[in-house]
């Protein structure tokens, strides 16, 4: 195993994990999850944290055993072996990434829109929409060092922003809106969390840096745990408020920047402004580090060759055409899909993504010495709730489900023709993984 300068204690691999959740999923997805579950919002956010925090268990146990900045790809190919499936969930997990950065940049759109006043054209949406997005490709190419140096105090303010909307809020909170009464069936409301499970998806972000963590056996756990239950609280807790203050006709209306409206009973105006320029600032920082983490993964899968080659071209020290690649793939997203199809298939994305790592840490129990029954109960917890989360988008926006299939079907299909063309390219991932 290769030695690393192990520098990171628990709080910033804890932040880290809190960074990575509560970025722009937050802004971006709860109107959605209002407009679904209504009164039974925060329980909505606490399911989905649970199947969350099962997967966690899993991500604990593979980090500490395979510390590496490899994360999910090195699990699965160290579970299954490098094949066409496996090949196929690596390139699928690059694509997932692309959609968050399109829901993040829609939701900054959202949000910067409420500056602006009525009358626009729709042309004013796609331009914010692709300045959110070329804004940090620009930023990645020049100085990707202040994306990392950045993280922290943005994370800071989020988490400080997120606790005075609480704190403000819950005076004012009516306990009958959040009356069974108004909650919707249960089955909406399973579904109603796992539209917004792209919220929570952060925390496998731990992983990456799992080889730079200092005593991994005691500090990893910490973190991981740590983070994800932190994470559920403040959900929980901000749809509560959300819910309890503001009726279910102005959320529908305002359901793209319901988190901003969420502060108005409190804080007035000045909340509502407050909570907006936060947005910006939470949902451009979460797309500058996901663009920063995404290109560095498709340089990764490049130098593997189960991408073109392209990606892994660097320049001053920086992987140039991935941050390109993904920025433009990215953009074109968020421009032709809405906002609740965005979210839907970045969600199921991640749930058919830690399905198959809850699966892999079974298979690999023997050699992380943890017991294989926790890991299997998360990976059917994933798969019911991603079943539930098809069903309910099949009758409700089947569109959405298209483009999952779709999503799908092209990464089964460009890893099925390009380890044709490029044939013996899956025999790589010993040489990428050493010592692992």
């Amino acid at each position: 195993m290769t030695t690393t300068a192990r520098n990171i204690g628990w709080p910033g691999a804890m932040a880290i994990g809190i960074g990575g959740m509560v970025g722009g999923g937050i802004f971006a997805v709860l109107g959605e999850a209002v407009s679904l579950a209504h009164g039974a919002t925060a329980v909505a956010f606490a399911l989905a944290g649970v199947v969350a925090l099962l997967t966690a268990h899993s991500y604990v146990r593979l980090s500490v055993r395979f510390p590496s900045q490899g994360g999910t790809v090195l699990f699965v190919d160290r579970a299954f072996g490098v094949d066409l499936a496996t090949g196929t969930l690596n390139l699928f997990l690059w694509l997932c990434y692309l959609v968050t950065i399109a829901l993040y940049a829609v939701a900054f759109a959202s949000y910067a829109l409420t500056f602006f006043g009525p009358g626009h054209g729709p042309w004013l949406r796609h331009l914010l929409i692709s300045l959110s997005i070329l804004v940090p490709i620009g930023i990645n190419l020049l100085n990707a060092a202040a994306v990392a140096r950045s993280e922290s105090l943005v994370v800071v303010l989020k988490l400080a922003l997120l606790a005075l909307v609480i704190a403000s809020g819950l005076p004012y909170v009516e306990p009958a809106r959040l009356a069974p009464a108004h909650w919707g069936d249960s089955l909406t409301i399973l579904a109603a969390g796992m539209v917004i499970f792209v919220a929570y998806e952060g925390f496998e972000l731990i992983a990456n840096s799992a080889e730079d963590v200092r005593d991994p056996e005691r500090n990893l756990p910490v973190a991981f745990y740590g983070s994800v239950v932190l994470v559920i609280l403040l959900y929980v807790l901000v749809a509560l408020v959300t819910v309890g203050t503001v009726p279910d006709s102005r959320i529908a209306a305002v359901k793209d920047f319901a988190l901003a409206e969420a502060a108005r009973p409190a804080l007035g105006a000045l909340g509502f402004s407050l909570v907006s320029v936060s947005a910006l600032l939470a949902t451009f920082s979460a797309i500058n580090a996901t663009v920063y983490g995404n290109a560095r993964l498709g340089y990764i899968l490049a130098r593997d060759r189960e991408l073109p080659d392209i990606l892994a071209h660097r320049a001053w020290n920086e992987p140039v055409s991935g941050v390109i690649s993904v920025g433009v793939l990215a953009g074109l997203v968020a421009n032709l899909v809405d906002l609740t199809a965005i979210a839907i298939v970045a969600s199921a994305g991640f749930l058919l993504v830690f399905a198959v790592t809850n699966a892999a840490a079974a298979r690999l129990a023997p050699r992380t010495g943890g017991s294989p029954v926790i890991p299997l109960v998360g990976a059917v917890a994933c798969l019911g709730a991603l079943g539930v989360l098809l069903a309910r988008t099949g009758a409700d926006s089947p569109h959405a489900l298209w483009i999952f299939a779709g999503f799908l079907a092209g990464a089964l299909l460009f890893e099925l023709l390009y380890s044709r063309f490029r044939h013996g390219h899956l025999r790589g991932a010993a040489m990428r993984w050493p010592g692992a």
